[in-house]
């Protein structure tokens, strides 16, 4: 198996996608002839034309609009916002139009879409460039939402999504791009190609939507993350010596309630991560569903670990960023609970 980045495996699984299905068109700003502004698409304009891979006016709705006609006539667009940031023009196009193609025409039309994103912060983009909006996306019923944390999977899902006949939302945190971040932002980065997850097959694999993978078993304490901070997670419990089970949900919407209520039974405590603020983020629907199901399993009230309620500040950034400190922290007070 080849090496990659998440850059990489993001790229590859485009190539792949497009060279099995003449059906799958790839645009967007500045994806064409430069190949995106962090290179996801590099290359493709060449290998495949400019009817398949082109680049677009500035304009989110205009360009999850075309997508959404050209999937009800049968093609398979994978499309991209330049940051995640930017996606709010083409919110009205996303909630109203293409999560409810299927439902208003009782399945006649479907909407094979993926819109990708890239999210969150760690790379000092201030306000407008680190936002995590994908809550906004798993409260609207007929989206599909994707967050990965690593080019293995990165590029099985991503696959899996644009095969996928329903609109699916995939969220690519930037700041694991170039190598794994565990939170440490003093410490140097390990690449991607020194990992164990940096392995990715050349050429055609899927990872099922709606399935989580347990990164790092445990019986103290249950931690459900997903992106970025599921490295953050397993820095902490390293840090912390406590025996803390990490899952990495890969899928928001559909969730994997099975494997979530199977380990938060078998340890009695869970802390939530995700670096999206702490209001109605997607961790207070985890805790929801963890109160609800493992209520009289639970040791201790369910802790989330979140970014602060305030726009992503620049100059503070790593006070913003949930690090290994804040969830060691939340860890240690469950298992002291």
């Amino acid at each position: 198996m080849a090496r990659m980045t998440m850059i990489e495996a993001v790229r590859s699984a485009m190539d792949v996608s497009m060279a099995r299905d003449d059906n799958v068109v790839v645009f967007g700003e500045d994806v064409g002839y430069f190949g995106g502004v962090f290179r996801s698409t590099q290359g493709l304009q060449a290998k495949y034309g400019r009817t398949r891979c082109f680049d677009t006016p500035i304009s989110e709705s205009g360009i999850v609009g075309t997508a959404i006609g050209m999937a009800a006539y049968g093609l398979k667009p994978c499309v991209e916002i330049q940051f995640a940031d930017y996606m709010y023009p083409a919110y009205d196009q996303l909630t109203q139009e293409a999560a409810r193609i299927r439902y208003r025409s009782n399945g006649d039309f479907t909407c094979p879409i993926v819109v990708r994103m890239p999210t969150g912060g760690g790379i000092f983009g201030g306000q407008t460039h680190s936002q995590s909006p994908e809550a906004l996306f798993t409260h609207v019923c007929g989206l599909k939402v994707i967050v990965p944390s690593n080019p293995y999977d990165a590029k099985g899902l991503l696959i899996a999504a644009i095969e996928d006949p329903d609109p699916v939302m995939f969220l690519e945190p930037k700041r694991l791009y170039n190598g794994p971040f565990d939170g440490h932002h003093e410490r140097p980065v390990t690449p991607w190609s020194k990992h164990e997850l940096g392995e990715v097959p050349d050429g055609h694999y899927t990872i099922p939507i709606g399935k989580a993978e347990v990164r790092r078993a445990g019986s103290a304490v249950t931690v459900v993350a997903y992106g970025t901070m599921v490295h953050v997670a397993l820095a902490a419990a390293e840090d912390a010596g406590i025996d803390a089970e990490v899952i990495d949900l890969r899928s928001l919407l559909p969730l994997d309630l099975d494997t979530i209520v199977k380990s938060v039974s078998k340890t009695g405590r869970c802390v939530v991560v995700h670096e999206a603020t702490l209001t109605s983020g997607f961790g207070a629907e985890v805790a929801a569903l963890v109160q609800e199901h493992c209520f009289y399993h639970l040791e201790a009230p369910v802790v989330r670990v979140a970014g602060w309620d305030t726009p992503y500040p620049h100059a503070q950034e790593w006070d913003y960023f949930p690090g290994p400190g804040r969830v060691g922290r939340a860890l240690a007070e469950v298992m002291e609970a």
